[in-house]
């Protein structure tokens, strides 16, 4: 009799593959109305990559946001104005080209979705009326329309996976903070009730890699319905 397999499992939402996210220090997503603040204190978030920098507005609320390079507590910050400084939120139309920006909004007042990993940020190439294009950290580009926000700079903790773990019990409270599975195991290296690319010999699976999309759960594993596979000529 078979058993589910990881993808299976990790459906259900059981507390076994749950993040701890009351763990958590909170959400960061852009204020909504336009004023400004202090920073009152940065901290460390084991949901994020980044750290965090608490913001005191004066309207009388907090909200926490990613830290750019540079920051520091008593920094001022403005949300909504045409300011170009590090850790301003500004409206994509406002921001000149060749600016580097990070917490993209898919869609004004989403609260940013995109480039908020430490060290990371994204470039205005192009303006228009209508759209603005930017240059991802994928290299890729994308057009966003003029009232989506982003905040200017570079996210702070730039070179955090330079440094080795050096020993796997580094890795192991690493991925616990998040709750990811680990150690990983490959399917080739599991028995046939476990995954259908384990038994028989180690280095042959017996079967394709390729699912197609239509695939039922469990065996949707390997390459999903890929575009093309083989080597490039």
């Amino acid at each position: 009799m078979g058993k589910r397999i990881i993808q299976q499992r990790r459906g259900r939402g059981t507390g076994a593959y749950r993040a701890p996210s009351f763990n958590y220090q909170g959400k960061v997503v852009h204020n909504n109305l336009d004023t400004s603040g202090t920073v009152v204190d940065i901290i460390h978030c084991a949901g994020h990559s980044a750290p965090l920098i608490e913001v005191q507005y004066l309207t009388g609320n907090k909200s926490l946001a990613f830290a750019p390079e540079k920051i520091k507590v008593g920094d001022s910050i403005i949300v909504g104005g045409e300011e170009i400084k590090s850790g301003n939120v500004l409206r994509l139309k406002n921001v000149p080209e060749g600016t580097l920006v990070h917490n993209l909004e898919l869609r004004p007042g989403d609260g940013g979705k995109l480039v908020r990993a430490s060290g990371s940020f994204a470039k205005v190439v192009a303006k228009t009326e209508k759209a603005i294009r930017v240059k991802l950290p994928s290299n890729k580009e994308k057009l966003f329309l003029p009232e989506c926000r982003a905040s200017i700079g570079i996210i702070a903790g730039g070179g955090r996976l330079e440094k080795p773990l050096m020993k796997a019990g580094n890795r192991f409270h690493k991925m616990k903070a998040r709750n990811k599975l680990y150690p990983k195991v490959c399917g080739i290296s599991m028995n046939a009730v476990d995954h259908p690319f384990g038994g028989c010999h180690s280095t042959h699976k017996g079967r394709p890699t390729l699912s197609p999309r239509s695939a039922p759960p469990g065996r949707k594993v390997g390459k999903i319905a890929p575009r093309r596979t083989g080597r490039r000529k």
